[in-house]
């Protein structure tokens, strides 16, 4: 279901030239808080189309929790990050970069390796 809501607003990535502009036209690319010597939090801009955002959560909480590369990759990130919520995000955007890759390559999804190829692949797009 998510990943028809994801092709819905998004017309089948028709317009989408790489990942990090479909990263970004979602809101979930990091918006950071800086000038001069100060340094604030960093926050996703959230400038995107929520529609996505609100699909992704679900099936990111689960991916998190299920699948054992994205496992891995959320707790690495809240060992660092005191909010559990910002791996969540992070495992949400790495979703959306794979069901970005698959369409465009026109692949089926394969489980465990999949993930890894998609990760690598984010700089050719």
């Amino acid at each position: 279901m998510s990943v028809l809501i994801v092709l819905a607003e998004k017309n089948g990535f028709a317009l989408v030239k790489n990942a990090k502009q479909l990263v970004s036209y979602c809101g979930l690319d990091i918006q950071h808080n800086q000038s001069g010597g100060h340094e604030g939090k960093s926050k996703i801009s959230k400038k995107g189309n929520s529609f996505i955002r609100k699909a992704l959560y679900m099936p990111a909480l689960a991916a998190s929790r299920y699948n054992k590369d994205l496992k891995v990759f959320y707790e690495r990130i809240i060992d660092r990050k005191p909010a559990k919520k910002i791996g969540i995000t992070a495992v949400a955007r790495k979703l959306l970069i794979l069901i970005y890759i698959l369409w465009k390559n026109d692949q089926e999804y394969i489980f465990e390796e999949q993930i890894n190829n998609a990760v690598m692949e984010v700089g050719r797009y």
